[in-house]
């Protein structure tokens, strides 16, 4: 279906005409024509499927027509970060390039002169509001915004919101927002808690489920089956036969973000680094130098896992595999967006096999798996039903890796087991000789002499007189002063002075 077969207003079409935009995605065209008229809707798709379109024409199109007020918020779009809130806002600055429509963009880690322009876009009253939920509760408990007008509530990556702990925050927001508006949510993912959400701010809403959380069809899923010290080798192998330009390589901590984009750099491979320790504008240039081919390749945490519009990302690799089969989702959806082609490749380590084997499970389809380069060593083989705890290494590890004790004691021979098995037992003798012998003295150290007559027990002339019981009792009671206990606080307050 294409987009001229909807009833947009001119602007809009000229919008979407400059844009290249001609063919609808299936969920712009399940979703389009109800927004249209009003209804509050739940779209839930995969990332990279046109979301962002699908629910800025339908409210772009009716703030051309108007009948909105022209000196408040009409409409206010949640984001969970603010690259995702960028990105919405890039793109509206498209969609309203021949419209009479204003838009700002309100999230943290910026500076006061950014600040500042969004305070003048909310007091002069921004059409549109795209906004991270942290940002707006602050500009709303500070006061900076009235949205008492508003008519059409978007809530974006809404399960990656909820991921976050803004549940409280979107409650919240959406308490300031009038009864009388439309409401859509959408989402990669249906979870139990976007259900419940859903049931207190929307009302009676159309759902549309589209390819719920299942890889788009353009990805080639790969997976080498490593050791953690052969993962380096591997990617030298991958780029010693092809670009390593428009890449982007996940992992799951920041330290080891770091740790890798060193390695990688040392390797000779132009690379940029994106996690939490960025300032925004170190984020921004790194994005900008990514986007105009002054680096090749970005390691990253999740927090590129959504929220950056890139439609020809080659290759995703995941260094590490995640523990959330819903991450691995959005991770490879960064490649083959668009309807285009993309490859992703996971890297499998011993402890990471049964978490990917959840991954296959939850996909349900097997990932083909890659052989490891032979002069990196032998890789180990894959079981992902063990514990990693339970599997043996079959041999020699690969580079890096740690050597296999197992081969040792094969080579000593079978005796060398009853040695080490006589060994166990006379250790475990001696410590229990040793623990009788530390019971006896400890209990010879809490036997008490009472001396009655010293007539009848010769002492030495200088040995210490043992008191008794009720002795000891009757001088502590005679004591003039008592000596405070450990909870005690000399010259404590009171709480309430």
């Amino acid at each position: 279906m294409y987009f001229d077969e909807f009833d947009f207003e001119d602007e809009v079409l000229d919008a979407l005409d400059a844009m290249r935009f001609e063919k609808c995605t299936p969920i712009q065209e399940q979703t389009l024509q109800p927004l249209m008229e009003g209804r509050d809707l739940i779209g839930v798709a995969q990332t990279g499927t046109g979301k962002t379109a699908a629910y800025l024409l339908p409210v772009l199109n009716k703030l051309c027509r108007g009948g909105y007020p022209e000196d408040a918020i009409n409409c206010v779009v949640m984001a969970p970060t603010r690259e995702l809130a960028q990105q919405i806002d890039r793109q509206l600055e498209g969609f309203t390039y021949f419209m009479n429509v204003s838009s700002v963009a309100v999230y943290g880690g910026n500076d006061g002169q950014r600040y500042e322009q969004e305070l003048r876009g909310m007091s002069k009253g921004a059409d549109i509001i795209v906004a991270t939920p942290g940002r707006l509760i602050s500009h709303i408990n500070l006061g900076n915004i009235d949205l008492s007008k508003v008519s059409f509530f978007i809530l974006d990556e809404a399960d990656r919101m909820l991921d976050m702990g803004f549940y409280s925050d979107i409650m919240t927001i959406a308490k300031q927002l009038p009864k009388e508006r439309q409401t859509m949510l959408f989402s990669a993912t249906m979870p139990e808690e976007i259900r419940r959400l859903a049931s207190e701010i929307l009302n009676d809403p159309l759902q549309i489920t589209l390819a719920l959380a299942k890889p788009a069809e353009g990805i080639t899923q790969q997976a080498y089956v490593c050791y953690e010290g052969q993962k380096m080798g591997i990617i030298n192998k991958i780029f010693d036969t092809e670009s390593s330009e428009r890449v982007i390589l996940f992992a799951s901590r920041k330290t080891k973000v770091k740790e890798i984009a060193r390695a990688i750099r040392k390797h000779g491979f132009n690379v940029g680094e994106m996690h939490s320790d960025l300032t925004q504008s170190e984020r921004d240039e790194i994005m900008f130098q990514y986007k105009s081919r002054k680096i090749d390749m970005i390691v990253a945490t999740d927090i590129l896992a959504r929220g950056i519009d890139i439609d020809d990302i080659r290759i995703v690799i995941n260094y590490d595999v995640p523990r959330d089969c819903d991450d691995y989702i959005h991770r490879i959806g960064r490649t083959a967006r668009a309807g285009s082609k993309g490859r992703a490749i996971t890297f499998v380590s011993e402890e990471d096999q049964e978490f990917f084997g959840r991954i296959e499970a939850f996909i349900e389809q097997e990932v083909p798996k890659l052989e490891v380069p032979a002069e990196l060593g032998e890789a180990p083989a894959y079981e992902p039903k063990k514990k990693a705890g339970a599997r043996k290494p079959a041999g020699k590890r690969g580079r890096g890796g740690k050597k296999n004790t197992n081969a040792k004691s094969k080579s000593k021979g079978e005796g060398n087991k009853e040695v080490k098995s006589e060994s166990k037992k006379e250790s475990r003798g001696r410590n229990r000789r040793r623990g009788d012998k530390k019971r006896e003295t400890a209990a010879d150290a809490n036997k008490v002499t009472v001396v009655t007559d010293a007539s009848t027990t010769p002492q030495p002339a200088d040995a210490p007189t043992v008191k008794s019981g009720e002795e000891k009792k009757k001088r502590r009671n005679n004591r003039r002063y008592r000596r405070p206990k450990k909870t005690d606080k000399p010259n404590a307050q009171p709480k309430g002075e």
